[in-house]
């Protein structure tokens, strides 16, 4: 390969490290009393979205901050139908992710799911866009998912989709094969937090 590729290459990789270490920077985890999950910061006083199904049930719940700190958090907007919570923590100045826009995503449009799978801090797979809307097949009508060809695993669930520019797109939810993943427009998540929480907690 010749030396421009190469330098083509390494611009490249370091591009998407540093888009990465942003996302990191508005990455928690969420520890239920039997596993983690992972969250993102939405709201710079201490809001954090994830999904329903990491905290549901539990009454106990910890959020380790991106700084180390790890300090209880409590629920305050359940979705079951959406797989969407919203949760509060006592802490404020965080560091928030960026919004991106779902409804702009096309097949083949490459996107990074980060998470804590199996425990992994801040692991991140990528791959493409499948497909985005209300009538992907498998899922259940009625609702928008983005369908992903990239390797999910447990503990990726409640974490940021973000495109290349390290906005967040979605919010990963769920696997249906090896390399099939579905996340929840970002649009939705919208939509979930202004009907629970006012307006004002929509914007960043």
């Amino acid at each position: 390969m010749d030396e421009a590729k190469l330098n083509l290459l390494r611009d490249l990789q370091n591009n998407m490290a540093d888009v990465v270490e942003r996302v990191h920077q508005s990455l928690v985890q969420i520890s239920n009393g039997r596993g983690a999950g992972a969250g993102t910061i939405w709201h710079s006083d201490g809001l954090i979205v994830t999904n329903a199904h990491v905290v549901h049930g539990r009454n106990h719940l910890n959020i380790t901050l991106p700084d180390g700190r790890t300090l209880p958090t409590e629920v305050i907007a359940f979705d079951k139908a959406h797989d969407l919570a919203a949760l509060s923590v006592s802490a404020d100045n965080l560091p928030t992710i960026e919004l991106g826009d779902s409804r702009l995503l096309q097949p083949g449009q490459w996107v990074m799911a980060v998470g804590h799978p199996w425990g992994v801090q801040g692991a991140v797979t990528s791959g493409v866009v499948i497909g985005a809307g209300a009538d992907l097949p498998e899922m259940r009508t009625g609702r928008e998912w983005i369908a992903l060809d990239l390797h999910m695993r447990p503990g990726h669930s409640g974490g940021p989709l973000v495109d290349v520019a390290g906005r967040l797109v979605g919010i990963n939810t769920m696997i249906t094969g090896p390399d099939v993943g579905f996340a929840i427009p970002v649009q939705t998540v919208k939509t979930f937090l202004k009907e629970a929480l006012g307006a004002q907690k929509v914007a960043v």
